[in-house]
């Protein structure tokens, strides 16, 4: 049988675009993405007890290409794994199965990233410390990785994560964009993607790129907040409800629509100090200023 691998691989940052990428391309007749949006199977994902039940992953080569099965005849047959750009053995083991793959990176100011991602963890139970605490024991704790911990701040090293694939493919084949520019006019961004995927743009006209999907909702409340994060209720939820029917009940029933609460200023003092250093070394990397990644140094 004729293995279908993807071709094009969306690999991060998390908390950065990526799921509104995922679904904007998806509508493209030309594009091929499977139902599972994160499939990190070339992290090979083996996540702990404690968040077992917050990803969705496939370690089997054999389940990972059945999501492909039905992608012949695709110009474009993409994987959107954000954990592929952190995991340092991923792009070897891309260029493996796929050296002439493209690769797309879409990057966030690092520690808007990081506090985006805390308080999605947060809502939906995963985190009950407050930010700076939660950064802190998160940073120091032994045992690091995807699915095990939350890597808030190692998520941001984006220098020697946008390297790696510089490296491992041709520069030309590698597409570095910006999530500010991605909200600022979002169909520019697709539109741009598109040519470098050598896809018609026509298509990119008929996508309405005014929803948003995955961005900050706050939780309805703290009792609700702490029986999404339940090990049974997930446990139950994935058993029983298909896996898009309960994000929408979560959406419907769990989250409100709300102001973003302020950023503690200790963990914005600290994760500014930390990053610094390392987007002058992105930007020497890439050879440009990068001011949309320094947000937060303006606030």
């Amino acid at each position: 049988m004729h293995e279908i691998w993807p071709n094009f691989f969306l690999v991060g940052a998390a908390k950065a675009g990526t799921t509104s990428i995922y679904a904007y391309l998806s509508e493209h007749p030309q594009v091929f993405f499977p139902a599972i949006k994160e499939p990190h199977f070339f992290t090979q994902v083996r996540p702990s007890r404690e968040l077992q039940f917050l990803i969705e992953a496939i370690s089997k080569r054999s389940a990972y290409l059945r999501l492909y099965a039905s992608a012949a005849g695709h110009q474009i047959i993409g994987d959107a794994s954000p954990s592929y750009l952190w995991h340092p053995e991923v792009p070897e083991r891309i260029r493996a199965e796929v050296p002439q793959a493209k690769i797309a990176i879409i990057l966030r100011d690092p520690v808007e990233r990081a506090y985006s991602h805390y308080l999605m963890d947060y809502r939906e139970g995963a985190q009950s410390r407050p930010f700076y605490e939660a950064l802190v024991h998160d940073m120091t704790r032994p045992d690091k990785g995807w699915g095990i911990s939350y890597l808030y701040y190692e998520l941001g090293l984006y220098a020697e994560q946008v390297e790696r694939y510089l490296d491992t493919f041709k520069p030309e084949r590698v597409k570095v964009m910006m999530f500010e520019d991605f909200r600022r006019d979002p169909r520019a961004v697709l539109y741009d993607l598109a040519k470098f995927l050598e896809l018609d743009p026509r298509p990119l006209a008929k996508i309405d790129t005014s929803r948003k999907y995955n961005s900050y909702a706050a939780p309805r409340n703290q009792v609700l907040r702490r029986l999404a994060g339940a090990k049974l209720s997930r446990l139950l939820g994935q058993t029983l409800v298909p896996r898009r029917l309960g994000a929408l009940v979560f959406e419907r029933f769990f989250l409100k629509q709300a102001p973003k609460p302020p950023m503690d200023p200790r963990a914005r003092e600290l994760l500014c100090s930390l990053y610094s250093p390392e987007l002058d070394r992105l930007e020497r990397l890439l050879g440009r200023a990068l001011p949309e990644l320094r947000q937060s140094w303006q606030t």
